[in-house]
């Protein structure tokens, strides 16, 4: 399912880096890849390309099999547990891969940190040709420095790319003041400033990331992947969201 469509006259975005967090990827399970999980996520993915001609980037994190903070917590040195966070996130983007391609969408992987014989290494401009001919590019190894969050990796990216907005696909459908899920009184929002974020503290991304999309001034666009249709309908400006600009 090769998406050379046409972009879709009510396409809000045209160009896209979509985040997902690695823990997103473990489905029911407590840790890990489940394929199932991911298969539903290409199909939504795949859908929504066909129905849209966007152009499409992806960052995975990599907490479902190893987070640099936590190895660095457990007395690990902190640039080494950060190196072992971004060979998960190949890890990740290499089963993400292996999904978009069982169903026909023709994807690339490409790493920071350089390992040539499983995919390929991060060129800016290979990059933005694979989108131009309808390809998926699932950038992994975050910034290849440690350090940095895989939301920093993703801003960057999508800066880079020239993204018109960095989709970040979460458990619920947008930004509220508190979790949703243990405070029943939780305000929902569907529009917010990155400076407001930054100030209260809203977690929607790490600091540094919600600074450069500030400075490249490329929105946020917070919504749940788990609703079906949903990054199909938020590429068309409907669908719930919280876009932070």
């Amino acid at each position: 399912m090769a998406s050379n469509s046409e972009p879709a006259d009510d396409l809000v975005y045209k160009r896209v880096l979509l985040k997902l967090s690695g823990e997103a990827l473990m489905g029911p399970s407590e840790f890990g890849i489940d394929m199932p999980t991911c298969l539903g996520f290409a199909e939504e993915i795949a859908t929504a390309l066909q129905a849209t001609g966007v152009e499409l980037c992806l960052v995975i994190g990599g907490g479902n099999i190893f987070r640099g903070l936590a190895g660095a917590a457990n007395g690990m040195e902190r640039a080494q547990a950060d190196s072992m966070g971004m060979l998960a996130t190949v890890m990740n983007a290499l089963a993400m891969q292996s999904a978009l391609e069982q169903i026909g969408v023709p994807t690339r992987v490409q790493s920071a940190i350089p390992m040539n014989t499983v995919c390929e290494p991060y060129i800016r401009r290979r990059a933005i040709r694979h989108m131009e001919k309808g390809r998926v590019v699932i950038f992994a190894a975050g910034t290849g420095n440690p350090y940095f969050t895989t939301d920093t990796g993703a801003a960057l990216r999508a800066a880079e790319m020239n993204c018109d907005a960095m989709f970040k696909g979460t458990q619920v459908d947008g930004v509220y003041s508190a979790d949703p899920k243990k405070d029943a009184n939780a305000e929902r929002y569907d529009q917010l400033g990155y400076q407001e974020v930054l100030a209260r503290d809203l977690r929607v991304m790490d600091a540094s990331a919600v600074s450069l999309m500030r400075d490249t001034n490329i929105p946020i666009v917070v919504f749940s992947l788990h609703n079906k249709g949903a990054l199909q309908d938020v590429l068309t400006g409907k669908g719930t969201s919280t876009v932070i600009s």
